[in-house]
Formats: structure tokens, sequence, C-alpha cells
């Protein structure tokens, strides 16, 4: 894959974003920003944004803290409290009163703007819980199987992308004498948005890393089987799909 290629691509995506990105006044000083990013009941994922002091602050108006408590996620431990906002700091936003937040000037609108969207994406992802019942986070999961496997990483890495925007990334698990820097990303949802998401992030990140560096999708199967069409859109980008029930082939290729 070429330079030339990768810019096409990011071309596209931009033009696909600002066409599809709709506004709206509301409550006189709001603007209701609409996305083409879609959450997981596939409504399409909404910001507000207002000036402020000079500058501007950008919210999602508590929807995502909202939504997951409303579907009996339960965010108030410890530990999740810390995943929520290693989380959130990996993308520079804040948690107001539940609600994300982020504030930007004019010369910093489109990249917080995109950070808050990503935070959105990402707590949704990592939170979500089919069942209400599961103790276990998906992310947990993953981590206690890094672990027990000695695989070495490094947690919630953020990479800026050939765009300036930075990019969020679950773990990075450095070169070795026999493997080149692998970044795994876990995915508790595999579905075209959320695969788009990581897509999107990989393809502005690659070029910025070091030309031999992998990426890995660790999907979560445990509900039901990932789409055929999801796994044919990781490996269109060079991301080696592994859904959950066949982690075990990449252990010897994460842990070298």
């Amino acid at each position: 894959m070429s330079v030339a290629e990768i810019e096409k691509l990011l071309h596209d995506y931009r033009a696909w974003l600002r066409d599809k990105t709709t506004l709206r006044q509301v409550n006189g000083e709001w603007v209701e920003i609409t996305t083409p990013y879609l959450d997981r009941h596939n409504d399409s994922l909404q910001i507000y944004a207002r000036a402020e002091n000079g500058g501007y602050v950008l919210t999602d108006d508590s929807y995502i803290i909202h939504d997951l408590e409303a579907s009996g996620c339960n965010l108030h431990t410890e530990k999740r409290q810390d995943l929520l906002k290693m989380t959130l700091n990996g993308f520079g936003v804040k948690l107001q009163n539940e609600a994300l937040e982020v504030h930007a000037t004019a010369e910093t609108f489109p990249l917080k703007k995109h950070s808050l969207v990503q935070a959105m994406l990402a707590v949704n992802d990592l939170f979500y819980l089919a069942k209400p019942v599961v103790e276990s986070l998906f992310f947990e999961d993953v981590v206690a199987w890094l672990d027990v496997n000695e695989i070495r990483y490094t947690p919630e890495v953020k990479f800026t992308g050939i765009s300036g925007y930075d990019h969020l990334f679950n773990f990075v698990i450095p070169k070795s004498r026999k493997e080149p820097e692998r970044i795994l990303q876990a995915i508790n949802r595999p579905t075209r948005e959320t695969a788009l998401l990581f897509i999107n992030a990989w393809t502005d990140t690659r070029q910025t890393r070091p030309p031999e560096s992998r990426a890995y999708a660790m999907l979560n199967d445990l509900e039901q089987p990932v789409s055929g069409n999801v796994i044919d859109a990781f490996r269109n980008y060079q991301i080696r799909p592994v859904p959950w029930r066949d982690r075990a082939q990449v252990v010897p290729e994460l842990a070298a």
C-alpha cells in the first residue's frame, strides 16, 4: 500500500464525514452537531457546542454515561472508574457531572470535536454489556488473557496520525528480537461502525509507525459470531481479525 493510496482513503473519509454531518440551533446558544457515527442503537451520535470565554465548549450532554447506566452497566466500581478515566484522559476528554466534555479554541475545534466523538465511541463499546448480569468487561478479559500468557504490553497508548489527529489504542506490544511492534485493539461489539473506527485510526497512524508494525483486532464473539463482512473489512486493510474463541492461535506471535 502506497502513501498515495492512504492519502486518497483519508480524503474520501474526510469528505464522507463532512457530507454526513448536520447542524441545528437548539436553545438559543447551543448548536447540535449530528455525526455519521452510530451508537449501539444505530442512532447517530450527537454532540453540542456553544461559545464560552472566547472559546468553545463541546459536550455529549451526558448521553453516553446515562445510556450505559440505563442498560445495566455498573460504572461505579473503583476499577471501572479508573478504566473510564484512563480512556477519557487518552482523548483529552473530561467528565463533568456525567457529561463527556472538551474545551476548544477556533484553531483546535476540529481536533477537539474528533477527540470527543472518538471518546464517546470508545467508552460506549468498552463498557457496554450485552447482559446486565455479566460481571466482567471484554477489555478486562483481554487484559487477564495477556497477563496469563505473559504477553508484555503498554495499555491505552495514543499515537498521532498523518492527519494530525490523535488515536488511542488499547494495547501496544513492543518490538522484540523476533517480532515487530504489535498494536492490539479490543472490540467488544464487532460491527461495521466499530470496525470502521479502528480501520480509520490504523490507516491514519500506520504511516507514522515503523513500517513492519502490525495491527490486531480482538473481536468479542461470545454472544454471536462475527460477521464475515467485518472480518473481510479488517483483512482488506492489513489488520488481523482475531475472534475471541480463536485467541490461542496468536499467543506465540504476541508473546515473542
